[in-house]
């Protein structure tokens, strides 16, 4: 989940929640986290409210694409990430989980390390799904050893994030991943921004973020992760706002 405050999305997410009776307030325990769009504790009951998991709530609430969550994870079942049952996953930014949680409906490994500095949320995954949750730093993932995690995950993250933010995670995730481990992550690479997407994002894409959405130079991006050792497996489309975002799945060399 992203960190950043998207101005279309969160009118929507204030629209939605008033149906249930509740609005958006700032978070006092959070730095900077989905905690300050999607308020922790008025979602989850605007969620109850409406009958749906909060996964699946917030798809519909966040993209208008209900479903786009599962989506991704059957497109990397199809894909073969889960066929090694992978005993460590660690995710960055989970937010609410929702691509926790389907994951682990995928396999069911040993640790799910999680880097989310809404505090409110990552409790919740802690309680919930039994996570292990790490202190966050800047773009580290310090706390995690070298080569030690089998999945390497980010959703709807880096689409927010400055090119050197991304970057310096990047560096993090190969350094982390064990070989022959996997890395996904999406990012907003030129194979989205064709001239008419950037005309819808530019005109129907609300006033955004200092950030969002960010570009991410497709060949940069496969460049940097083969010099560190990881080659691309496969790639696709995934909907994002307005319009797409692209789902990168590398492979570290053995």
């Amino acid at each position: 989940m992203s960190t950043a405050v998207f101005g279309p999305w969160k009118t929507r997410v204030k629209r939605l929640l008033a149906r249930t009776g509740y609005d958006i307030v700032r978070s006092t325990d959070n730095r900077g986290g989905v905690d300050d769009f999607l308020p922790f504790e008025a979602t989850m009951r605007a969620a109850r409210a409406a009958g749906m998991p909060v996964g699946d709530y917030l798809d519909e609430v966040m993209n208008g694409t209900p479903g786009a969550t599962r989506s991704t994870i059957d497109e990397l079942r199809g894909l073969g990430v889960f066929d090694a049952e992978p005993a460590t996953v660690l995710e960055i930014g989970p937010g609410s989980g929702r691509y926790l949680e389907r994951t682990l409906q995928e396999c069911s490994p040993e640790r799910y390390e999680i880097y989310e500095t809404a505090t409110p949320w990552a409790d919740h995954l802690v309680r919930t799904y039994g996570a292990v949750a790490r202190p966050t730093a800047e773009c580290s993932l310090a706390p995690t050893p070298d080569d030690s995690v089998d999945l390497v995950q980010a959703h709807k993250v880096f689409n927010t994030l400055t090119f050197l933010g991304s970057v310096r995670y990047f560096f993090e995730m190969a350094r982390v991943t064990r070989p022959g481990g996997r890395i996904v992550f999406d990012v907003m690479t030129e194979t989205c921004l064709d001239p008419d997407t950037v005309r819808t994002w530019a005109t129907k894409g609300g006033a955004g973020h200092d950030s969002y959405p960010a570009a991410m130079p497709r060949g940069t991006c496969v460049d940097l992760f083969s010099s560190l050792g990881c080659h691309l497996e496969a790639s696709f489309l995934a909907p994002l706002g307005v319009g797409t975002t692209e789902v990168l799945v590398f492979v570290k060399k053995s």
